[in-house]
């Protein structure tokens, strides 16, 4: 938030503390072992992107509610944390945010059930901001299990790999970083056409989200999880695909290890440096820039000021995470 105007930056700080201190209210159970379950993920930490979005969004006009922010926010925050419980089910994940994966602490349906836990609690909460909260949400999660679905079932026969891949990061994180940024909007009575220049932008720039991780699970040493996570257990992303669709007859050893498990440390260690020195990567980097970009441009229609040039700053913001 550094690029954001000194006093919107304050103001977002202050949102996001009371989003934080509401966030443990809401994950409270009526025993201390789901408490402290629904919690586990909370208590990591994250990146809290999605009440970020809410609350920039939020002061593009002047009269949204605070504690009607904070309730938005919360629902977004909620149900993305909801989803990574089942997420970490579904992976079989051993570490979340740098501390041990709920379903690895407990087991799956204990990280199941919190899951849904706070999924329920997500919906308590938009049933008091209105049916219009209400419908919207719903379609969102709609289409996170969706995404979920489709990316577990893989690649139908006739549809190209990429594609089918971008359309699941759409799914499963588009459309609720989308969703972030329509409650925001909402909450402070923005127009209609605003509201869908919001959700579009908000689609993007979700799917930058997501095409950065896949960079740094590659490229980075110092994130939650050990590098090279995806690549160890064959999960094709962005980098990935594009290795993959690569003709260049060097690449052969490369493509013996992608799209498979790689349990020997060496192999992965070896098949990391072989992704690290390849094209894919800067490809991909030029393609995170490209959708950050007609991100950014769906903001032109939204009215000048700092809360629309603090939206525009986490283009880049996002992109820098890759660089």
């Amino acid at each position: 938030m550094s690029e954001v105007d000194e006093a919107l930056d304050q103001r977002i700080r202050e949102l996001l503390a009371e989003v934080e201190t509401a966030l443990y209210e809401a994950a409270v159970a009526n025993t201390p072992f789901v408490t402290e379950a629904a919690t586990h993920i909370i208590s990591a930490g994250g990146k809290r992107f999605r009440p970020l979005l809410v609350a920039l969004a939020s002061q593009l006009h002047p009269g949204a509610v605070q504690d009607e922010i904070i309730r938005a926010a919360m629902v977004c925050e909620l149900t993305h944390v909801a989803s990574l419980y089942h997420d970490d089910v579904m992976d079989e994940a051993e570490l979340r945010r740098g501390a041990p994966a709920a379903n690895r602490r407990w087991d799956n349906t204990v990280a199941i059930m919190v899951g849904d836990f706070l999924f329920s609690r997500a919906s308590s909460i938009v049933a008091t901001l209105g049916t219009d909260y209400v419908l919207l949400q719903a379609n969102t999660f709609a289409r996170l299990v969706q995404g979920q679905i489709a990316e577990t079932r893989g690649v139908p026969e006739g549809i190209e790999p990429l594609h089918h891949y971008l359309d699941v990061v759409a799914d499963k994180t588009g459309s609720l970083i989308a969703t972030s940024a329509v409650f925001g909007g909402m909450v402070c009575g923005a127009p209609a056409d605003q509201l869908e220049a919001l959700a579009a932008f908000g689609e993007e720039i979700g799917v930058v989200f997501q095409l950065a991780d896949d960079l740094i699970d590659i490229e980075s040493d110092v994130t939650g999880k050990t590098p090279g996570t995806d690549l160890r257990e064959g999960v094709w992303t962005l980098p990935t695909l594009l290795a993959g669709a690569s003709e260049d007859p060097a690449d052969g050893r490369l493509k013996q290890f992608l799209g498979r498990e790689i349990p020997d440390p060496v192999e992965l260690a070896e098949a990391l440096a072989l992704m690290r020195a390849h094209p894919a990567l800067e490809q991909a980097r030029i393609e995170i820039r490209r959708r950050a970009d007609a991100a950014r441009a769906h903001l032109e229609v939204l009215p000048e000021g700092p809360a629309r040039d603090g939206l525009a700053a986490l283009c880049d913001q996002v992109v820098e995470r890759s660089s």
